[in-house]
């Protein structure tokens, strides 16, 4: 084992935390997608791996639940060039199909020709994080997508519905994220967990939290679906107000969860004032404590945290020393890890 002075000042250079693992020497490798080429309100998601790992620097690595899960090792991949390329060309061709009229898109040929364009980069995105994703795993390791936009995990997602059983997602998020090919993209950020029950039949539960900001369609997608349940941060709020503590509140959704569970998590699901850059920021939401008490009710239940991703966390882009989101973010992700090693080898695949 490497030696480390967890007492030290971190840097970035020598890797996320300031840690000096190899991917080969660690159990969680973070697998940094820049890509927010069909965002539809503000862009800038794509600048978020790199905000995260510039200010893990600023990360003690103690922690009050796990202790030192970094000992096990945590890695985090550099960011690809090819994706991030792949990124600015195609976020040229989906501006132009944000900006047209359904009208339009349905008339233009060469709108058309664009929106494909645009969902076969989707395409290349999501085949390179599943086949990421897909040879950590075989290698024992817990891979994770560091978004970039809320689209990165499909990928991902679909891996780990392939390598475990009894295995479900808990989604937390401001957005319902079931829309049907929003705005003709296939694979938008705001169709992924439609796409996650329709494409991926591993996924036995769909449970999501913290949902305040979704269409009718979406509305009537998750009720009539059996497989989803949603917690409205509306009803949360009110069962909070009206005597239901957030422990109560916690441990039944985690008891809605198979054994095997992968944590998707936009970080617009909390408070704005926690992650104020966000791509699309909606008022109310979790409180940073109530997402670590989620987090920490999953070890506590028994259950496995197989995997996680992190995704929409933005930079300031009027302020670039502005690191707020990506301190709480990476605080975060910190966290998520600690309870994905805490749990690893508790159930059976």
């Amino acid at each position: 084992m490497l030696k480390i002075d967890p007492n030290t000042k971190a840097t970035a250079d020598d890797g996320i935390y300031g840690l000096p693992f190899t991917e080969k020497q660690s159990k969680i490798v973070f697998i940094p997608v820049p890509w927010d080429a069909t965002t539809s309100y503000l862009a800038g998601t794509s600048k978020g791996p790199k905000a995260l790992l510039q200010a893990s620097e600023q990360m003690d690595l103690f922690d009050l639940d796990f202790n030192r899960p970094y000992e096990k090792g945590i890695f985090m991949q550099k960011i690809s060039e090819n994706i991030k390329s792949l990124n600015k060309k195609t976020r040229k061709e989906a501006e132009k199909i944000i900006n047209a009229s359904d009208g339009e898109l349905k008339k233009d040929k060469k709108l058309q020709a664009s929106l494909k364009n645009v969902n076969d980069a989707s395409k290349v995105v999501n085949d390179f994080v599943y086949k990421e994703c897909l040879r950590l795993l075989k290698a024992k390791k817990i891979p994770v997508v560091v978004g970039g936009d809320h689209s990165t995990p499909f990928g991902a997602i679909k891996a780990y519905a392939e390598t475990y059983k009894d295995f479900g997602v808990l989604h937390i998020d401001a957005h319902s994220d079931t829309r049907n090919a929003y705005m003709g993209f296939e694979h938008s950020h705001a169709s992924i967990m439609h796409n996650v029950m329709e494409k991926i039949p591993g996924v036995k539960k769909l449970i999501q939290v913290g949902i305040r900001d979704f269409c009718e369609e979406e509305y009537q997608y998750t009720k009539k679906n059996p497989k989803i349940f949603v917690h409205y941060d509306r009803h949360l709020q009110e069962k909070k107000m009206t005597g239901s503590n957030w422990a109560d509140i916690a441990k039944n959704i985690i008891q809605e969860l198979p054994e095997n569970i992968y944590l998707s998590f936009d970080i617009d699901g909390l408070d704005p004032r926690f992650c104020p850059n966000t791509g699309t920021p909606v008022a109310g939401g979790l409180d940073y404590h109530e997402m670590i008490y989620l987090i920490l009710e999953i070890v506590r239940s028994g259950k496995k945290l197989v995997g996680f991703d992190l995704v929409e966390v933005a930079p300031n882009s009027k302020n670039p020393s502005d690191e707020w989101d990506a301190n709480v973010g990476m605080r975060l992700m910190y966290k998520m890890a600690g309870a994905a090693l805490a749990t690893s080898g508790k159930t059976k695949k």
